[in-house]
C-alpha cells in the first residue's frame, strides 16, 4: 500500500499538516487560531504556495512537478496552455495572498472556489491521459476529484466564514 502522502498528493498533506499545526497552536493559547475556519484558510495559503511553485519550475528539475509537467495536463482544447500554466500559479499565489489578510479573505475564498472549476477540467485530463508529475504514476480520477470538492469546500468555508472588518471611521466612534 502507498503511504498517505502518495495517495493524497503531497499538496493534500499540507493543506491538513498546516491546518491542524495552526489549530494545535489555537488549542495551546494563540487565540487567532481558535477558529477552524481561519486555520484551514491558512494551510490552504500554505497549499497554495506549495502547488504554485510548480508551476514556475523549469522542466529540467525533475525532483518536483514542474512547468513541463503542468502544461501536459492542460487539455488541448484550451489555448496557449504554458502561459496558462504560469496565468493559473499567479492566481493561485495571489489567492494565497488574499486568504491570509483579513480584508480579502472572502473574495479570495470565492475566487479560488471558481479556480478550483475552472481547473477541474485539466485535473480530468491528467488522470484520464495519465500525465505523470515528477516521474511519479499519474494521481489517479478517483483521488483527483475528492481532492478538488474538498478544496472548493475549504475555499468556500473560509470565505464564508470571513467577517467584514469595520470601517476605520466605525472602529474609532466604538
Amino acid at each position: 500500500m502507498d503511504d498517505l502522502s502518495t495517495v493524497l498528493g503531497p499538496e493534500t498533506v499540507a493543506l491538513v499538516a498546516v491546518t491542524l499545526g495552526f489549530r494545535l497552536a489555537g488549542a495551546l493559547g494563540a487565540r487567532r487560531f481558535r477558529d477552524w475556519a481561519l486555520c484551514a484558510a491558512y494551510g490552504m495559503a500554505a497549499m497554495l504556495v506549495l502547488t504554485a511553485s510548480a508551476h514556475f519550475v523549469p522542466e529540467s528539475v525533475t525532483t518536483m512537478p514542474n512547468h513541463g509537467d503542468l502544461t501536459r495536463m492542460v487539455p488541448t482544447f484550451i489555448p496557449f496552455p504554458g502561459a496558462m500554466v504560469y496565468l493559473t500559479g499567479v492566481l493561485e499565489l495571489l489567492g494565497a495572498v488574499g486568504l491570509v489578510l483579513a480584508g480579502t479573505r472572502r473574495a479570495a475564498g470565492f475566487c479560488l472556489a471558481a479556480l478550483f472549476v475552472v481547473m477541474l477540467p485539466a485535473n480530468i485530463h491528467a488522470a484520464l491521459s495519465d500525465v505523470p508529475l515528477a516521474g511519479d504514476p499519474p494521481t489517479p480520477l478517483w483521488v483527483r476529484i475528492p481532492q478538488q470538492v474538498l478544496y472548493i469546500a475549504i475555499a468556500l468555508w473560509a470565505a464564508r466564514s470571513a467577517t467584514a472588518s469595520p470601517r476605520p471611521q466605525e472602529a474609532l466612534s466604538r
